[in-house]
C-alpha cells in the first residue's frame, strides 16, 4: 500500500493501490457499527471506480444491520441534505473530490448531515483499528432501498433561500461545466427551474473527465471560450462531486474559486447581516466583505470540519472555504455548489451589474497556490525555517503555519486529503503574491 489517506474526514486512496474492496467492506462496517446498524444515506460521484467501492461499503452495512438508503449518482451536498431529510443515522459519499481519475474515497457524514467533527472521526479511526465490528447474525442483516430524485429536497432547500421569480425574469444564459461528475445529474434541473438557458458542457456523470477535475483557471479554457461564444451571463464550474464552485464571468474570465464565497457572503451579508466563518486560507476579500456590512468575521483552521464547528460555536450566517466552497447552514453544513449557484443569480437578479462589474467591485487581492509532494512529517521543519527566514510577520501556529504583514500573508500546511505540502499567498497584486510564494516553496524544498 502506497496510496491511502486516511483522516477524521474520511478516506481516499488510490484503486489497485492502497484502496481495495477488503479495506472498503471494512471501513464501511466501522462506520455501521457506530451507526448502531441505523438507516445510511450511500451516495457516489460519477467516477467509473465508483461500483465496485458501492458494493464493498454496502457489504459492510448490511453486515453491521444497517438499512442502505441508495441515492445513486448524486453531489456531496446532496448525501448532507438527503441524512436530515430521512432522519439517517448518518451517511457516506463514495467521492475523491478533484483527486486525479485513478482515486477515489469515503467521506462519512454525522446524523445531522455535516462531516465528521474530530471526536467522531476519532472514534471511527478508533473502530476501524480495533476491527471490532457489530456485525450481526443471518436474520438481522441489513437492507437496500433505492431512492427516487434524490436531489429533489437539495434542490428545493437551495430554491427557498432565493427569489425565484425575480432570477427567471431575467432569463440568465448560463454555461455549466459538469465534467462528467456526479453535478451533471440535478444542476441543469436546478438553473432550468430558475429560468436560466443552460448550456452543459461534460453532462453525462461517468467519471471520464474532459479535463483534470481541479476547477482551476488552467483546467476551465473550454468554459471560458463557451461563455465567450455563446454571450452567456456567467460560466459554473463544479468538482467531480459538486461540493465545490468556479466561475467565470461574462467576459470568459476566470474569475476563480476565491470570489465564489465573496460573491455569497457579499449579496447575503448585505441582507442578513451576521457572524461569518472562513478557513485560515481563505482570501482576505472576505474579511474586507464582512467588515463592509459590519460582521463579525472568523477563522477556522483549513477543513470543512472546521469551519463548521467554528460556524456552530459562532451561530454563523454563512461560511465557507477559499476553494469555492460556500457553506449555507439553512441547507446543510456542508460545501454546496447549488447554494453557490443560487446566491450569485441572485445578486445579479437584484441589481444592474454585469458579473464582471460585481467582481471588479470587490477588493481586489492576487492569492497565488503551489504543492510541494513530501511526507506530512516534514512540515514542522518547514515551519521553523519559514519563521527563522520571515522574522518581521506575525505568526499563527497550529494549522501549519500562516504568516501575516499588513498587506499580505503567506502560509504553509499539509493537506488533508493529498500526500502533498500546500503553499498559498496572498498580496495587493500579483507580482508580490507570486514572488512571497516562490520563496516560501524555495524555503519548503532546501529541507
Amino acid at each position: 500500500m502506497t496510496e491511502r489517506i486516511l483522516s477524521i474526514s474520511g478516506l481516499r486512496g488510490v484503486i489497485g493501490n492502497g484502496l481495495d474492496p477488503e479495506y472498503l467492506t471494512r471501513f464501511a462496517a466501522a462506520l455501521g457499527t457506530m451507526f448502531n446498524g441505523g438507516t445510511v444515506v450511500l451516495s457516489r460521484d460519477g467516477r467509473s471506480t465508483g461500483p465496485m467501492i458501492q458494493h464493498a461499503v454496502v457489504s459492510g452495512l448490511m453486515a453491521t444491520g444497517c438499512k442502505v438508503l441508495d441515492a445513486g449518482i448524486a453531489t456531496t451536498p446532496t448525501c448532507g441534505v438527503l441524512v436530515q431529510h430521512h432522519g439517517a443515522a448518518g451517511g457516506l459519499q463514495i467521492t475523491a473530490s478533484h483527486n486525479p481519475v485513478q482515486w477515489n474515497g469515503l467521506k462519512p457524514f454525522s446524523p445531522a448531515g455535516s462531516v465528521f467533527d474530530k471526536p467522531t472521526g476519532e472514534r471511527l479511526l478508533s473502530l476501524l483499528d480495533s476491527q471490532n465490528f457489530g456485525y450481526v447474525t443471518w436474520d438481522k442483516l441489513g437492507s437496500v432501498e433505492t431512492l427516487s430524485d434524490a436531489a429533489g429536497p437539495h434542490i428545493d432547500r437551495a430554491l427557498r433561500l432565493v427569489d425565484v421569480d425575480r432570477i427567471k425574469a431575467r432569463k440568465f444564459k448560463v454555461v455549466l461545466d459538469c465534467n462528467h461528475g456526479s453535478g451533471a445529474v440535478a444542476t441543469p434541473r436546478l438553473l432550468e427551474q430558475l429560468g436560466c438557458e443552460v448550456k452543459v458542457l461534460g453532462g453525462v456523470a461517468d467519471g471520464r473527465f474532459e479535463h483534470v477535475p481541479e476547477p482551476i483557471k488552467e483546467n476551465l479554457t473550454g468554459l471560458s471560450d463557451a461563455v465567450r461564444k455563446l454571450g452567456a451571463d456567467a460560466g459554473f464550474a463544479q468538482d467531480p462531486d459538486a461540493d465545490r464552485l468556479a466561475i467565470v464571468d461574462n467576459t470568459g474570465r476566470y474569475i476563480g474559486e476565491e470570489l465564489t464565497l465573496a460573491l455569497c457572503a457579499d449579496w447575503v451579508l448585505s441582507r442578513t447581516p451576521g457572524p461569518f466563518v472562513v478557513n485560515g486560507s481563505t482570501s482576505r476579500v472576505n474579511a474586507d466583505i464582512a467588515a463592509k456590512h459590519g460582521c463579525e468575521f472568523h477563522r477556522s483552521w483549513v477543513g470543512e470540519a472546521n469551519v463548521t464547528a467554528m460556524m456552530r460555536e459562532k451561530n454563523a450566517i454563512l461560511g465557507g472555504e477559499g476553494n469555492g466552497g460556500v457553506i449555507e447552514p439553512r441547507v446543510g453544513y456542508v460545501r454546496d455548489s447549488f447554494v453557490s449557484m443560487a446566491y450569485v443569480l441572485d445578486g445579479l437578479a437584484h441589481g444592474t451589474r454585469t458579473l464582471a462589474e460585481w467582481a471588479d467591485a470587490l477588493p481586489a487581492y492576487a492569492i497565488i497556490k503551489d504543492k510541494i509532494e513530501c511526507p506530512r512529517d516534514r512540515v514542522d521543519a518547514a515551519c521553523a525555517a519559514l519563521r527563522k527566514t520571515f522574522k518581521d510577520a506575525t505568526a499563527t501556529e497550529g494549522d501549519g503555519l500562516r504568516l501575516d504583514w499588513s498587506n499580505r500573508w503567506v502560509q504553509v500546511r499539509a493537506s488533508n486529503t493529498e500526500p502533498i505540502i500546500r503553499v498559498i499567498s496572498e498580496a495587493p497584486d500579483a507580482a508580490q503574491a507570486t514572488e512571497l510564494c516562490r520563496q516560501a516553496v524555495a524555503i519548503v524544498r532546501a529541507l
